[in-house]
C-alpha cells in the first residue's frame, strides 16, 4: 500500500503526520521533530500534502514542493469542521488529511520568497507606524501635565517639542530630559518608516502588477504592492465579488427561510489590506474629481453616511483590483453615456 494523502499539522518543533492510501486506510500516524521533516518526506513517493495556512506554512510548502509533493494550504477555519472530537495534534492532522481531499475546499496560493519578503516590509512599516503613534501620544500626554497643549495630529507634535525647547516653558529639567529622549526615539522611528516607504516605492516601480493596480483611483504604491504580494494567484477567486468577500468587505448574512438579513461587513480575511482600501476610498471621497463625476457615489452620499459610502467604495475597488490582476490590464474608467 502506498501513501496518497498526508495531513500535516505544523508547529515550531514537533509536527504531526497523518497519512492514508487511496482507499482512505490509515497507513502512518507519527510525530516528527523539525530536523526529521525533510528526510521523512524525501523518502516518500510524490503525494498530496495538506496543511493549514498558518505560520511557516508557505516555507514548508516550498520545501515539500521541491521534493516533488503536491502541497495545498487551507484556511484553518475551514479545517475545523472536520475535527471529530477533542483538540490535539493527532486529531488536527487527521482533520487536515480529510479536508484536503474535499472537492468544495478552498485553498490558499503558496507565496514565493520574494512575495513574503515584500509583505515583511509592509508588516515592519505597520509596526513602526504604531510605535510612532504611541510615542507621539506619550509626548503629548506628558507635556499636557505641564500645561503644553497643541491640536491633534502628528504634525503638531513638532510644534509641541519646539515649545518645550523654549526658555521658560515651565517643564522641570528631569521631565525635559525624559521627553527629549522620547522625541529622539520618535525621530528615529520616523526615519526608519521613510526608509521602508522608499523600499516599497522601489518595488512598486519594478513590479508590473503593482503598477497596473496603481491606475485604479484610491490605490497608490502602498496598497498596490501589498495586494500584489498578498494575492499571488488571482485565479484562486472565481470573481471580484468573491475576492471582496475574502477581504471581509461584504455584509454578514444571517438569512433563513428565504428571508435575507444583512448586517455589518464581516471583517474576515486580511485586515491590513481591508483597512488600506477603506483609507484609499476615503481619500477618493475627499473632493477628488472621480467622486464629483460619479453619479453612483453622489447618490450614495446623498442617502448614507460617509463612512458607509467609503466601505462600499472599498468593496468596488477590491472587485476592480481583482479584475485588473486577473486580466492583466490597466484600469479604464467608464465613460458616462
Amino acid at each position: 500500500m502506498q501513501i496518497s494523502t498526508i495531513g500535516l499539522d505544523l508547529a515550531k518543533h514537533v509536527f504531526q503526520v497523518h497519512g492514508v492510501d487511496a482507499a482512505g486506510n490509515v497507513l502512518v500516524k507519527k510525530r516528527l521533530r523539525r530536523s526529521q521533516m525533510t528526510a521523512f518526506f524525501a523518502r516518500l513517493p510524490p503525494c498530496l500534502v495538506g496543511m493549514e495556512a498558518c505560520a511557516t506554512a508557505h516555507f514548508w510548502a516550498r520545501e515539500l514542493r521541491a521534493l516533488g509533493h503536491e502541497v495545498r494550504l487551507m484556511p484553518p477555519q475551514y479545517v475545523k469542521a472536520y475535527v471529530k472530537r477533542g483538540k490535539n495534534d493527532a486529531a488536527d492532522a487527521a482533520a487536515i488529511c480529510e479536508a484536503v481531499t474535499r472537492p468544495s475546499m478552498r485553498f490558499v496560493a503558496v507565496k514565493t520568497e520574494q512575495q513574503q519578503a515584500a509583505l515583511t516590509v509592509h508588516r515592519a512599516r505597520e509596526l513602526l507606524v504604531r510605535q510612532r503613534t504611541q510615542l507621539s501620544n506619550a509626548v503629548r500626554g506628558h507635556l499636557a501635565e505641564f500645561g503644553l497643549i497643541e491640536a491633534k495630529g502628528p504634525w503638531h507634535v513638532t510644534r509641541l517639542l519646539a515649545r518645550l525647547a523654549e526658555e521658560g516653558a515651565g517643564v522641570p529639567e528631569l521631565a525635559r530630559r525624559v521627553i527629549e529622549l522620547l522625541a529622539g526615539q520618535l525621530a528615529e522611528v520616523g526615519r526608519r518608516i521613510d526608509a521602508l516607504e522608499a523600499e516599497i516605492a522601489a518595488r512598486h516601480k519594478a513590479d508590473p502588477v503593482s503598477r497596473r493596480l496603481a491606475t485604479i483611483p484610491g490605490i497608490g504604491p502602498l496598497i498596490a504592492t501589498a495586494l500584489a504580494a498578498t494575492v499571488p494567484d488571482p485565479a484562486a477567486f472565481r470573481s471580484g465579488r468573491e475576492f471582496a468577500g475574502w477581504l471581509g468587505l461584504v455584509p454578514r448574512q444571517n438569512s433563513t427561510g428565504g428571508r435575507q438579513r444583512l448586517g455589518r461587513i464581516s471583517r474576515q480575511g486580511d485586515s491590513y489590506i481591508r483597512r488600506l482600501l477603506i483609507i484609499g476610498a476615503q481619500s477618493v471621497l475627499r473632493g477628488s474629481k472621480t467622486a464629483r463625476s460619479d453619479p453612483w457615489l453622489q447618490g450614495l452620499l446623498a442617502r448614507r453616511p460617509r463612512l458607509v459610502v467609503a466601505v462600499a467604495l472599498a468593496n468596488k475597488t477590491a472587485r476592480i483590483a481583482w479584475a485588473v490582476m486577473a486580466r492583466q490590464e490597466v484600469y479604464r474608467q467608464a465613460v458616462p453615456a
